[in-house]
């Protein structure tokens, strides 16, 4: 991609509007500072003091996010927290960045807020070690007022954005946002509206997902196909040509070390390899970075070969900020996509 590419399509992005539809949670990252551990007097066992909190959107808020990162203009959240002290942070992290605006992000005493609560040893000179995770969820369906009140914001908020983001996070359908009524609502706005951008990813399954571009792992492909997750990549891209032309929309598959790859309906595929690791990484938030930057930039007049590049470099980007779930900023993806 050349300079002049780079800039007419990022941009475009400041005058975009999307939606991020999903499981919205709170990434709470509690620092731990081993220097400081105790022995309790009343169990004998040690004690982890931590030093420093941190909080920010995680799940769909990571797509969110990147959104902000790349400079998107206008991004509306549809999703639900609670109405607990993790739901307060929750919005006022959405809150507190450019662009967001939480009309349509509903706080409710009928869900409790999901939460990814991440204890981390922290030590000088040394990468952050993260412990076993402490999650909250819910673990009842989500009640039907509440799905009402969410089906009821999509389809406002369809009628106001270039495009949704969708992104299913809950390991349960039915405990989450994106229950069959909600789905039902997407097939409505994608039906109503057949040129509306609609990407759509879930770590559960796309299997009832109406017909968006479709963006999921090898794993995801294989859960949903029945290919082997380790297939080749002229098998996975015949896979994915004959999901893009099921649902007349393009196919994206990451590959993990082996790259990413992209298919139309037309037959049309492209195959970029994994950018070279430059040291220690962590692959939490690759494939959000992905999301974001594939809708952004398709959304902006990229073609397949121009969305792929740049949301390969968003994931390499992202993979190698440890202790944090990362983004990648326009000035961040520019060295890594131009060529001089």
């Amino acid at each position: 991609m050349n300079a002049g590419r780079f800039a007419a399509i990022t941009g475009r992005y400041p005058q975009l509007r999307l939606a991020v539809v999903g499981d919205f949670c709170l990434d709470r990252y509690l620092e731990i500072d081993p220097a400081k551990t105790e022995t309790s007097i009343e169990t004998g066992l040690p004690v982890y003091n931590v030093v420093n909190v941190r909080a920010q959107p995680g799940g769909a808020g990571t797509v969110l996010n990147n959104l902000v990162a790349l400079g998107v203009g206008q991004i509306f959240p549809v999703g639900f927290c609670g109405d607990d002290g993790e739901g307060y942070e929750l919005r006022r992290a959405l809150a507190a960045l450019s662009g967001v605006h939480l009309d349509f992000f509903l706080q409710t005493p009928a869900r409790r807020t999901f939460t990814y609560g991440k204890p981390l040893i922290v030590m000088a000179n040394q990468p952050p070690r993260e412990l076993n995770r402490l999650d909250q969820k819910n673990w009842t369906p989500t009640p039907p007022a509440v799905i009402a009140q969410l089906r009821a914001h999509l389809m406002t908020v369809a009628d106001r954005v270039d495009g949704l983001v969708v992104l299913g996070q809950e390991d349960d359908q039915a405990t989450g946002v994106l229950t069959p009524e909600l789905l039902d609502a997407l097939s409505r706005i994608a039906g109503a509206n057949p040129g509306q951008l609609i990407l759509a990813d879930s770590r559960r399954s796309l299997r009832k997902f109406p017909p968006a571009i479709f963006k999921m792992n090898a794993a995801e492909l294989s859960a949903l196909t029945g290919l082997t997750a380790r297939a080749s990549p002229a098998r996975i891209a015949a896979a994915a040509v004959q999901l893009a032309r099921q649902n007349q929309r393009p196919v994206f598959i990451t590959l993990a070390e082996r790259g990413i790859l992209g298919a139309t309906p037309e037959g049309q595929t492209e195959h970029l390899p994994a950018l070279p690791v430059r040291g220690e990484i962590d692959i939490v938030g690759a494939g959000d970075s992905v999301s974001a930057n594939l809708a952004a930039a398709l959304l902006s007049g990229a073609t397949l070969r121009e969305a792929l590049t740049l949301a390969n470099a968003a994931s390499s980007i992202v993979i190698h900020q440890l202790g944090t779930t990362g983004t990648a900023t326009r000035e961040q993806l520019r060295p890594f996509v131009v060529a001089d």
